[in-house]
């Protein structure tokens, strides 16, 4: 259900541009927080959804958010429970390779039974969305418009929208992506760098049993991951030097096939390509501020990190799930959720967490993606001692699940 009556006589508590799952889960929790709100996509409601074939690891601390609001039923019997994470370092060793794994049982118990996390296709995730926010009194769901520009002020922000209507909001929050026109507009510049890799992306049959463990390999030319579906599939990313990827997705199927099976047949087991694949760059782009006036960044338009540990969504999740704290804090001492105040907090909060896995993603790439006999050693020890130290392994599997004390309530 779409919804298009705007309201007129004031303005809204926030606008929301970008509509894929972090824009809309986040319309959805403000919504019934008692936020007026509206939500502004550019997806033609009359247009085929495109195919997306990716599949997301939504953490532990994730799928708490997407319960609040109100989708994981709507997802029963399309996921798969991500029970683990292995990694294993694949250049040349004397005494065999190292790798270290951890999984549900190195976690604290879970009231509802949780596994580590849950794989969950990306269509799959966005339509249990859009049929949850067409259901969510309190949105305001504008479909096929373009973000054109705002203007800020001491009271809120206009926005224009490109069939040329103004729309007033004490806050707007851009969750419209790695290219965002409301970071732009805010003025707010980013960082990063490109790594001259690319990933060839596909979902494969497997032959050995997955055990929901999501694998990566890392080799000198870059890692090699399979994160598990159901029906003993999985969604793999193979790294590549940029060129070689793309060469490899303009190759015919059973090329690929050959190809991926005399690499990785002996890591992975006999895989088989199912459904369609495709290349993309890798690069790490990081916003210099995650807040201007009147204006919240999340998800890629804040921070596109290398997504070796299936992170990027995730971060989003937790922007998410802190901005809605900032706004529900602001409100209960009578503050201004779009005020400067309550900006600062949002970027305290948000800014030092996703620098910091934009980094660490950064040092384990760098670490890892060569053949360094100066490194190996180094490499062999931290996994070594990662698997053999329980608080160490432990404490990993907490970080990577999004389960700490210190996370957004909803997350919690």
């Amino acid at each position: 259900m779409t919804k298009t009556a705007l309201q007129s006589d004031r303005a809204y508590d926030l606008a929301i541009v970008g509509a894929g799952p972090v824009g809309t889960t986040l319309a959805i929790l403000a919504a019934n927080r008692g936020f007026s709100v509206i939500l502004i996509d550019a997806r033609d409601p009359h247009a085929v959804p495109r195919q997306d074939t990716r599949t997301f690891a939504i953490v532990r601390g994730s799928w708490r958010l997407l319960g609040a609001a109100g989708v994981t039923e709507a997802l029963g019997g399309l996921t798969e429970p991500l029970n683990g994470l292995e990694a294993i370092d694949g250049g040349t060793h004397w005494f065999g390779a190292p790798g270290v794994l951890f999984g549900n049982e190195d976690l604290p118990d879970d009231p509802d039974g949780q596994p580590l996390g849950q794989m969950v296709p990306a269509a799959a995730l966005q339509s249990a969305l859009d049929e949850a926010c067409g259901k969510t009194d309190g949105i305001d769901w504008i479909r096929g418009q373009l973000f054109e520009g705002m203007e800020t002020g001491p009271a809120g922000a206009t926005l224009t929208l490109s069939d040329g209507r103004p729309i007033e909001a004490r806050l707007v929050a851009a969750c419209d992506g790695m290219k965002s026109s409301v970071r732009e507009a805010a003025g707010i510049t980013t960082e990063g760098h490109d790594y001259n890799q690319s990933v060839f992306a596909a979902n494969v049959k497997l032959t050995r049993p997955h055990g929901g463990i999501a694998r990566q390999l890392f080799t000198p030319e870059g890692p090699f991951a399979t994160l598990p579906m159901p029906d003993n599939r999985a969604n793999l990313a193979w790294y590549m030097k940029r060129g070689a990827a793309e060469a490899i997705a303009a190759m015919p199927i059973e090329d690929i096939n050959a190809e991926l099976n005399a690499r990785f047949a002996e890591f992975a087991g006999l895989m088989e390509i199912d459904g369609p694949y495709s290349a993309y760059p890798l690069v790490m782009q990081l916003a210099t501020r995650m807040v201007g006036a009147r204006t919240a960044l999340l998800g890629d338009a804040a921070h596109r990190i290398n997504p070796l540990a299936g992170q990027g969504l995730n971060l989003g999740f937790k922007d998410v799930g802190a901005l809605i704290d900032v706004m529900c804090e602001a409100r209960d001492v009578g503050l201004d959720p779009g005020s400067d105040v309550s900006l600062e907090r949002y970027e305290k909060w948000r800014r030092f967490d996703a620098t910091a896995a934009a980094m660490f993603m950064d040092g384990i790439d760098r670490a890892f993606t060569n053949d360094s006999n100066f490194l190996k050693p180094l490499r062999g020890l931290a996994l070594t001692v990662a698997q053999r130290v329980p608080p160490l392994r432990q404490a990993l599997a907490r970080q990577a699940s999004a389960d700490q004390d210190h996370l957004p309530s909803l997350m919690r």
